[in-house]
């Protein structure tokens, strides 16, 4: 298969680059992907930059020069329910914007883009075969919805917020949204996986910092056990 990695940050690549060989870089549009192979798999691992535009213009790059069969989306997120924790795992199966305020628009609902759906189904055959080895591999993890944004959270009052909208999302980040309305767009099945570093409140700015790298380095470990196996 032919496939997508692609991270916000340089802190959440670092593992990959660090335990892989890649034959080369190409450049699509702005962004340089190492491209080589983990396992049988041809791979393209691309850094996207933080927020929604970066997200949908670095994704898109790739979409329209390469036919990729399946993107992995992987980094860091900050978690809005009680029970996940710091190095929890979370592969969303719906995204939704948190920033998205448009119910005076028409009929539309909070989180919706006018003329585009209420959020991003990630559900997918090939989701469900990456499930199948989390579960065979007794890991850990939350499935159920995530929602995007282009702000980073860090108070109590805006965490707040975001669940009175959206009571049931599990963690808030800044891209998956963006890439899964992109995916959709060109027909890619997307899996995502997000590693909690914080608890998305008053801590969340110290507690990124000390463990974006290392909760990155968990979800990616386990991507990469499951291409090469």
């Amino acid at each position: 298969m032919k496939i997508a990695i692609i991270v916000p940050m340089a802190e959440e690549a670092e593992y990959y680059h660090t335990n892989f060989q890649f034959n080369e870089i190409k450049k699509y549009g702005i962004t340089e992907y190492s491209h080589g192979f983990i396992g049988n798999n041809e791979v393209f691992i691309g850094l996207s930059g933080i927020g929604k535009v970066n997200a949908a213009m670095n994704i898109t790059s790739l979409l329209v020069n390469e036919k990729i069969d399946l993107i992995f989306i992987t980094g860091s997120a900050g978690a809005l329910q009680t029970n996940i924790h710091q190095y929890d795992l979370v592969c969303p199966d719906a995204f939704r914007y948190f920033d998205a305020h448009n119910t005076m628009a028409g009929d539309y609902v909070e989180g919706q883009i006018p003329q585009e759906p209420a959020e991003y189904d990630l559900n997918s055959m090939l989701r469900d075969d990456f499930i199948k080895y989390l579960q065979a591999k007794k890991i850990r993890y939350f499935s159920g919805l995530a929602v995007t944004g282009d702000s980073f959270i860090a108070t109590f009052e805006t965490k707040n917020a975001i669940l009175k909208n959206f009571p049931d999302a599990l963690c808030v980040e800044m891209e998956g949204a963006a890439f899964a309305q992109v995916a959709s767009k060109f027909g890619v099945p997307l899996v995502a996986l997000r590693a909690i570093s914080d608890n998305a409140a008053n801590e969340a700015a110290v507690d990124f910092d000390i463990f974006v790298k290392n909760v990155a380095k968990k979800a990616a470990s386990i991507i990469c056990d499951y291409l090469k196996n």
